[in-house]
């Protein structure tokens, strides 16, 4: 008999890092990562784990959420829900009264994003795989089946998706043979927080290069001096051959990997990211004035739902040779179905959990594979990192075919809290995660939940009796 579900339990789980500037940008001044954490359980011993990724207040209230859509599943035959994921994710949004605080957006639809990646984590767990690799190894009918497709069919149909998957099926087993040998592309964030010093952000600019990385986001928009002066410095370490790790020859600029990304003499690409502080016009001309510092694409450059701001922010760009990307704010596949209808950006940032799980996920990679958009997600947050490989190598090996052009985000922060944490090589590239027990690899240290969960932690019960204290 399958086991059916018989609970579920929330944290509010959240570090202080903003008392180290980590993730500080132009409009997020004061982060402290959360994880708004769910355990799904089982009348066995098949346990699936699910979370979504906050900056502090509110983690409470996107909990309490989880709670009302985890009750959906309690009583519930796994292998029912296993059998189409697609209409499983139907029925979690399908609560008539859960759906009208949305729909489909906000606290709600994060909330969501916990759940159903929780239960794709048990999925996974009970085939003794790691999510990825339960994915890419369905036939191209079972990831339909999986995908939500409710009102994007003007985009992308059900039959267009299936002719896609079956197109790639023949050849995965050599892409993933390619990307176990090399790892995927990523690209690292941790050197270009607007709250560190000029001098930090040298040393970790350094120290990335060191590591093998050639792909670089800047925190850009609280001081155009400030970040010009800040360019400069990241410019002037990653296109110089020196600060490259020993034996390491520069990469040609115009290689089909690197052409049109901007790229300096020795193949190093610099990104830049205003996290939505500009209007339109604003955007256009601070943008502009930043152009000496030649980054390959500037990320949300304006309010995430804007669809026509963002194109017209790419088409006033496109002469000075620099593009948009956006996408870790999108709420939904609706909003990424007009940025890329609306030819509104040039680089497609899924999120892990802002986005209501691997089903909805699946519907955006497919939308951007037939759109010919390259994916690359956001991953700047607690536990993203650990996500989001998966959804790359589902999208290489199962969707898209391709990781040329791809990078994906790392951000060397708070890994040391999961059971299987994500792991970059000599080449600044991510390895494939391998465990066959670790689902979504989003499992967390037992330790980890009872020093930092809110506000009864023990991290949190001597920052209080600090202040007592003092």
């Amino acid at each position: 008999m399958a086991p059916k579900i018989t609970g579920y339990k929330t944290h509010d789980i959240r570090f202080p890092t903003s008392l180290s500037g980590d993730g500080t940008d132009a409009m997020n001044t004061d982060c402290d990562y959360s994880s708004a954490y769910v355990k799904l359980y089982t009348d066995s011993d098949l346990t699936g784990y699910g979370m979504t990724f906050t900056i502090g207040r509110g983690n409470d209230i996107v909990c309490m959420a989880i709670q009302e859509l985890a009750k959906r599943l309690v009583g519930k035959d796994v292998e029912e829900l296993f059998s189409n994921m697609g209409k499983t994710w139907d029925y979690l949004c399908s609560d008539s009264q859960l759906r009208w605080i949305g729909p489909e957006k906000g606290v709600i639809h994060i909330a969501l994003g916990a759940v159903d990646n929780a239960l794709w984590d048990m999925y996974a767990r009970s085939r003794n795989k790691p999510l990825w690799k339960l994915i890419v190894d369905m036939s191209p009918e079972e990831i339909v089946n999986s995908t939500a497709f409710r009102y994007i069919t003007d985009a992308i149909t059900r039959e267009e998706a299936l002719a896609m998957l079956k197109e790639k099926a023949p050849t995965r087993a050599e892409r993933e043979a390619k990307v176990r040998e090399l790892g995927y592309p990523a690209y690292v964030t941790s050197a270009g927080w607007l709250g560190y010093s000029d001098e930090k952000v040298a040393r970790l600019t350094r120290e990335a290069v060191q590591a093998g990385f050639n792909h670089f986001k800047m925190k850009v928009g609280a001081d155009r001096d400030s970040d010009l002066r800040r360019g400069k410095i990241i410019r002037s370490i990653i296109d110089d051959p020196q600060h490259l790790p020993p034996g390491r020859k520069p990469r040609d600029p115009n290689g089909p990997d690197l052409v049109g990304k901007n790229a300096g003499p020795t193949g190093s690409v610099l990104m830049i990211d205003a996290n939505q502080v500009w209007d339109v016009p604003q955007a256009i001309e601070y943008v502009k004035s930043l152009a000496e510092i030649k980054p390959w694409f500037i990320e949300e450059p304006t309010a995430p739902d804007d669809i026509l701001g963002h194109a017209t922010i790419r088409k006033a760009l496109k002469p000075y040779g620099i593009g948009v990307a956006t996408g870790e704010h999108a709420h939904n596949r609706m909003v990424f179905k007009q940025l890329l209808q609306a030819e509104a950006i040039d680089v497609c940032q899924i999120d892990s959990c802002r986005l209501a799980g691997v089903s909805e996920v699946l519907s955006v990679l497919l939308m951007a594979a037939k759109f010919g958009i390259p994916v690359c997600p956001h991953a700047g947050g607690v536990g993203l990192c650990e996500y989001v490989i998966h959804l790359s190598l589902i999208d290489y090996i199962a969707i898209s075919g391709t990781m040329e052009r791809n990078v994906l985000e790392f951000v060397d922060h708070l890994h040391e809290h999961f059971l299987y944490p994500c792991s970059i090589n000599k080449n600044g590239r991510y390895n494939v995660p391998s465990n066959p027990k670790e689902g979504y690899s989003i499992e967390m240290h037992e330790a980890s939940i009872a020093e930092y969960e809110f506000p009864n932690g023990s991290y949190w019960r001597s920052v209080r009796g600090a202040g007592k204290a003092a």
